[in-house]
């Protein structure tokens, strides 16, 4: 039987990371596990910046302005998801925004923090962003070491 103690819940601030969350806490209250809360910057949004794929040009310093603000505004966001649960306050929730590919990080992250269940939404955001983004949910069950809860 699963017993788990490091659960990631990767979030992209949906109503389905909101589900995803929830069911992450609850079982983590239940087995008293600590709970990693992960949102991931596309690094899309940031090569199109410096890809010169618009007429607007844009200096390095300006980029980096840009992406501080992306960081820290999806902080913020993950504090406000974190803070919608009262089941928060009985676990410990750590939250982390990173940079890169989703399913890359997500991954990554998994390996490097020795999670053992990754609770993830198999819906995502709506309209034309999910298709950029793709299959996040599809790639990071393929990929993990461990089990993964797509929760819907």
């Amino acid at each position: 039987m699963l017993m788990p103690t490091k659960i990631l819940v990767p979030t992209d601030f949906s109503g389905y990371s909101d589900k995803a969350l929830q069911q992450a806490l609850d079982i983590a209250v239940e087995y008293n596990a600590k709970v990693y809360v992960l949102h991931v910057v596309h690094e899309r949004i940031q090569r199109v910046l410096t890809d010169g794929y618009s007429d607007i040009t844009i200096t390095p310093k300006e980029i980096q302005k840009y992406e501080k603000t992306l960081v820290k505004t999806a902080r913020a966001e993950v504090k406000k998801q974190i803070g919608k649960f009262p089941q928060s306050k009985e676990v410990e929730v750590i939250s982390e925004v990173v940079s890169g590919v989703p399913a890359e990080e997500i991954l990554r992250v998994q390996e490097e923090k020795g999670i053992d269940l990754v609770v993830i939404a198999s819906l995502g955001r709506t309209g034309i962003a999910r298709y950029l983004i793709g299959g996040v949910a599809r790639n990071v069950l393929k990929g993990a070491k461990c089990p993964v809860l797509l929760t819907k």
